[in-house]
């Protein structure tokens, strides 16, 4: 990985938006602090497009689309994503609502089994506000060895489900979207880019292995410096400071080299 102060200006010039991960890269251990959150509106001013890119809930997603300065909300890694029409904010759903229903309905009996079988799991406390997952608290409020949480992982993939990883959660679905599928396909139906064309106009900014989708897809891939867990593919540039002060560090080195 280069220091993001190796990206090119070209490159820079040439991005038409800027994705990026919530948990330790754009939030500072869950807190949203005044420098990142000032920074959007400098990055949106600049002209760049910006999409929050998330494994947390869709109830998050509709109110972080309705207050904060984005042009959307990806979330559960993937899924569901949340766009602005006027004054009003709308849900897009991968899934029909019957679909939705049958997957949540298999998802909390699956649940239920892990929570039974792996008696040191706990469900995450923002579950109420998922659609299409169901996470385990695994780094947020307490921590869990690496080695119990492939346990219980591979226990789920076993019974049909798909996990994934973030830097606080252990993610448990039946839907087949990453990150990179959910914002690229959000991308294409809402903004009209082409799905492949993307791939080379938008930055992504990242911390853990649910990003390794987004890091392997993107061009343009930034690691803030706290990067954990083992992502298959690693990003092109890396941060010297962590979580919301490595996000700022990188975009204020892409507003400078847009500038240029």
């Amino acid at each position: 990985m280069m220091h993001i102060t190796s990206l090119g200006a070209e490159e820079a010039r040439n991005l038409r938006g800027l994705l990026f991960d919530l948990d330790d890269t754009f939030l500072d251990r869950g807190a949203l602090t005044e420098v990142a959150y000032s920074m959007l509106f400098s990055l949106r001013n600049s002209g760049l497009l910006l999409v929050a890119v998330t494994g947390r809930p869709s109830g998050w997603g509709s109110l972080i689309a309705r207050q904060w300065p984005v042009d959307g909300v990806v979330t559960e890694n993937g899924a569901i994503a949340y766009r602005r029409r006027g004054a009003h904010v709308e849900c897009v759903d991968s899934a029909d609502s019957t679909n939705r229903e049958e997957r949540g309905v298999a998802l909390d009996a699956l649940c239920r089994e892990m929570l039974a079988r792996f008696s040191w799991l706990e469900l995450a406390d923002d579950n109420a506000a998922r659609r299409s997952d169901r996470t385990f608290d695994i780094g947020e409020r307490r921590r869990v060895p690496r080695d119990e949480v492939d346990e219980a992982a591979q226990f789920a993939r076993s019974r049909g489900a798909r996990t994934t990883r973030s830097s606080v959660h252990l993610h448990v679905s039946f839907d087949s979207d990453d990150k990179a599928s959910g914002v690229v396909r959000f991308l294409h139906q809402e903004h009209g880019f082409d799905p492949t064309a993307c791939l080379g106009r938008f930055a992504f900014i990242g911390d853990s292995e649910n990003d390794a989708a987004c890091f392997a897809a993107f061009r343009t891939s930034i690691a803030v410096s706290n990067l954990s867990g083992r992502p298959t593919v690693l990003p092109s540039f890396v941060t010297r400071t962590s979580r919301s002060a490595g996000f700022v560090e990188a975009a204020r080195v892409l507003l400078e080299k847009r500038q240029i």
